[in-house]
C-alpha cells in the first residue's frame, strides 16, 4: 500500500484519468473529490464488499433450466 499525505486542496492521480482531490479535513474525517470517468465505478469500501457479496450468493443459487425457460 502506497501512503500518501496530502492536505486541502491538494490531489494524486491514479493512471491518467482519475484524480482524487482532499476537499476539507475536519477532525478524524477527510472528504475527497474523486474525478474519473463515467465508466469507472466507484464505490465506498463497505458498500463494494456488500455488492461482492450479494453477487456470491446469486452464484450459489441453483435455478432450473426448466423453470427459468417458464419465466420467459
Amino acid at each position: 500500500m502506497l501512503a500518501l499525505s496530502r492536505k486541502t486542496g491538494e490531489s494524486i492521480v491514479i493512471g491518467n484519468d482519475i484524480e482524487i482531490t482532499v476537499l476539507e479535513i475536519r477532525g478524524d474525517q477527510a472528504k475527497l473529490g474523486i474525478s474519473a470517468p463515467k465508466s469507472v465505478p466507484i464505490y465506498r469500501k463497505e458498500i463494494y464488499v456488500q455488492i461482492q457479496e450479494a453477487n456470491k450468493e446469486a452464484v450459489k443459487e441453483s435455478i432450473n433450466p426448466t423453470d427459468l425457460a417458464k419465466l420467459l
